[in-house]
This record gives C-alpha cells, structure tokens and sequence, in this order.
C-alpha cells in the first residue's frame, strides 16, 4: 500500500506542510510500525513527494494509523485528505517501480530520486521498520531502475531541477556571462545548480552554509569562496543569482528582508530560485520590485524542454515498469501462500504418521523393508497433495480469489492460521 502527495496532487505550500525531515522521519517509522494495521513502512520525503511505502495486514486500518500521524503531527485537515492519493497492491507495486524509474518525478528521468529511494530504504532497514516483504519490494524496484536506465534513453533526454534553474536565471539575464552566484546551502542541488552556471559564464561563487566547513569544502570543489553564514547580507546585496537549498525548517529571507536588499541594489535585478522544501524564502518575496523569485513550482514550467524526446523514452520504460510489476506481483502473490502450504504439509505429514501408527498396531510388526515402503508410500502421498494445493494457490491471478482459497484449505485441513511473524522474517 502506498499513502501519500507529490507534485501532480498538491501545490508546494501544501507539500512542504507535509514534507517531513530526516529525524521526524524516525520517529514516523518508529511509530507506524506498531501503529494498527501495519507490518512494515518506509518513509519517502523529496521535494517533490511525501509517501509512506507500507506493507499492511488491514487496508483501512493502515491507512487510518497514517491519517492519524498525520493529523496529530501535521495538523492534517479531513478537506486536505484529498491531496493524498490511497494505492492497493497492483496500483502500490506499479507506482514504487515507477517512483524509483524517475517516471513519477517533476523530471522524468531525473537521476536524484534513485539515491532518494534508496537513503529512505536504508533508513527504514536502521530502524527495523521494513523486513521481508518490503525490503523485496525495494529491492526489485532499484533492479527495474537500472533496467530501465539501460534499456531505454530516459536519462540521455533528461533535464534537471538545477537545469531549469539555470534557465530561468537566462531568461531574465539573456548572457550569464561573468554573473555573481551565491549558493545558500551546501547540499548536492546548490552544487549541481552551481556547475550549470559555470559552465553557462557565471563566475564569481559564493557559498554559505551554517556548517562553515561544509561551505568551505563546497566552495573548494566549485572554485569559490567560503561565507560564514552570519555574513550573508551583504552577499546577498551583491549577488546577481541565488539559489537557496537549505534544511532550514523555518524561512531564511522575509519580505522585508528583500525589500531592504533590493533598495541597498537600486532595482538592479536580482534572481532567487528556492529549491528547498520547506521553502527557504518567503512566497510574497516575488512582489518586491527587481527581485524574481522562483520556487520548485516554478521550475516545472521549464523542464518541458526535450519533452517530446522525454515521452518517448518514458513510453518504452512504462512497458518495461509494468511488466516487471505484473511478474513480481505474482511472486509476492506466491510469497503469501507459502505460510499456509508448510501448514498444510506439517497437517499431511501428522495424519500419515497417525495412520501408520494406527496400522502397524492392528496388522504389525513389519519388517524393516515393509516399514521403508510404507514410509515412502504415505510421504509420496503427502507430497503430491500439498504439492498439487501449492501450485492452485501459487497460480490463482487474483488477490481476493487466492485469499478465499487460502481460507478454504486451512479450514478443510483444520491448519492454524499461519504466524503472522513470518511476514516479518528478514529473507
């Protein structure tokens, strides 16, 4: 089951209400996977997405313990559900292997949510919120990622967040020749951002950073120069272009902020772009005059660039995308039977072994080659009975088909229900 908003089904002050940070993200996974109806959860928070990958027992109560979180925590509203989108099995499988193949993404072929997908992975493993289930799902979407990043052109036609940055700097500028660039964070977009502008002209990188350290070894790679984080205003006066990606959770510039910049430039353009989720930089900035403010919305609009070639590349993965979805459904559809076939099996073998029992006390002793064939007899038995229910549950097409199935047999043969530990067990 997979619950959660992205791009397509909220704006970004929506989004960035719900983005949740990196140690929250603990704590959600600390409680969602003793939260009811849920076995196993990841949490996958990118600036463009907040899911909650889960395994569950109970549809609606899964979903419920997620709607609580999130109300409890984030001051979810019921008129604000509607940004969230609720997807079962076939639809949960296909929209994971299409998260992690960067064709759900603003971008599509962007190669940054493949290290995304896998930090969120890795987490949830630290935490022990994911096991056999879950773990297998995520790792077959990263196999399905780099198939499809082999076997079709999605990322040859691919630009980026830092691309459509750089775009929208040289709509405004025309040249970005000799350009001034400060760079407010140190994180891997600021420096993506930065080489797009200097291999565009710019020149001139500042970098600041709360972590001084982390600016300096940026600045270092970029050929730039270090700002302490307390000096930034007069940087920010002098700068030509911006761009802001920070962990802040709070705004880092405020309107009245850029109004004293803008006045200190004289109406000298000056272009922010505000990568950051939450945003770093107050939305009423862009009505203060001289000052172009874009945010991660914004950038959509220019990452139609090379769409054409985009979709066609995108045609050939969703083939790719569905069909390994289809045969791994089948696989985890498999997976769920097997607690009740070794049930059933362990239930075939006791009434064998009752049986024998019963008739060496009423026709025995035998000798040991008549007790070596009665063995192998009532084992072929066994064998072929379980091995025959084995294959109809494992083959049946359908979820709810198998699961009455499931039903039937484990109440014929009197099983007990199959531990729900197994679905924990790490492969």
């Amino acid at each position: 089951m997979v619950v959660g908003l992205n791009h397509r089904t909220a704006p970004v002050a929506v989004r960035e209400r719900f983005w949740i940070s990196e140690t929250r993200r603990v704590e959600a996974l600390t409680q969602l996977s003793r939260a009811e109806g849920i076995e196993e959860v990841i949490v996958l928070a990118t600036c463009n997405r907040t899911e909650f990958l889960l395994w569950a027992n109970d549809a609606a109560l899964a979903a419920n313990s997620v709607l609580r979180l999130l109300s409890a925590d984030y001051g979810l509203k019921l008129c604000e559900w509607k940004h969230f989108y609720r997807l079962l099995d076939d639809a949960a499988l296909l929209h994971i292997f299409s998260v992690a193949s960067s064709l759900d993404s603003m971008v599509i072929g962007e190669p940054q949510i493949v290290s995304q997908v896998k930090a969120a992975w890795q987490q949830a493993q630290k935490v022990e919120s994911t096991a056999r289930f879950l773990d297998a799902v995520m790792q077959k979407a990263l196999t399905v990622s780099k198939r499809v990043r082999n076997e079709t052109a999605i990322g040859n036609a691919a630009v980026s967040v830092p691309y459509a940055a750089v775009e929208l700097a040289r709509q405004i500028f025309g040249s970005l020749e000799n350009k001034s660039v400060l760079l407010l964070g140190a994180g891997k977009m600021s420096e993506l951002s930065a080489r797009y502008l200097i291999k565009s002209g710019a020149s001139a990188v500042r970098v600041v950073n709360r972590t001084y350290e982390h600016a300096v070894e940026l600045a270092n790679q970029l050929g730039g120069t270090a700002i302490p984080f307390e000096e930034r205003w007069q940087h920010l006066v002098n700068a030509d272009i911006v761009i802001s990606s920070t962990s802040c959770p709070h705004t880092i510039l405020s309107r009245d902020e850029a109004e004293i910049i803008a006045r200190e430039r004289k109406q000298k353009p000056l272009v922010l772009v505000d990568i950051a989720l939450p945003r770093d930089i107050d939305p009423s900035v862009r009505e203060v005059p001289g000052i172009f403010l874009y945010d991660i919305d914004d950038l959509e609009k220019v990452v139609q660039h090379n769409a054409g070639e985009r979709e066609t590349a995108a045609a050939e993965a969703r083939k790719i995308v569905a069909a390994e979805a289809e045969g791994f459904r089948r696989k985890l559809l498999a997976e769920r039977v097997v607690p009740t076939i070794i049930a059933l099996r362990t239930r075939l073998d006791q009434l064998c072994r009752q049986e024998l029992e019963s008739l060496k006390t009423e026709y025995g002793p035998f000798s040991k080659d008549q007790d070596q064939m009665l063995n192998a007899v009532t084992s072929r038995i066994t064998q072929r009975i379980a091995g025959s229910l084995a294959r109809e549950l494992k083959e049946l097409p359908e979820k709810v088909e198998q699961e009455q199935m499931t039903a039937a047999v484990q109440r014929l043969f009197h099983l007990e229900t199959p531990e729900t530990a197994l679905a924990g067990t790490r492969i």
